[in-house]
């Protein structure tokens, strides 16, 4: 990754052993900077999800069908034995 530096912190050895793994290593490397830096993320989160309001609207979606539909999963919810 460009533009980085190593940093080193103490864990216990397990999770030391646990580092050598490259996929365990890249996800907590981005756990990591999205922990540091937040606000990019959610901001992209609410960009995204206003991207998907907007197409919902545009083919169709209505406050009423979403009311609907939530109202129809609640109930089936409550309807389920728990741990179903």
């Amino acid at each position: 990754m460009p533009d980085t530096v190593p940093v080193t912190i103490e864990v216990e050895p397990d999770d030391a052993a646990a580092l050598a793994d490259p996929a365990t290593r890249a996800r907590l490397e981005r756990l990591v900077r999205r922990t540091l830096r937040p606000t990019g993320g959610v901001d992209r989160l609410f960009a995204a999800m206003d991207a998907l309001s907007d197409e919902a609207r545009r083919r169709g979606l209505t406050d009423e069908i979403l009311e609907a539909e939530l109202a129809a999963y609640n109930t089936e919810r409550r309807d389920q034995p728990p741990g179903a």
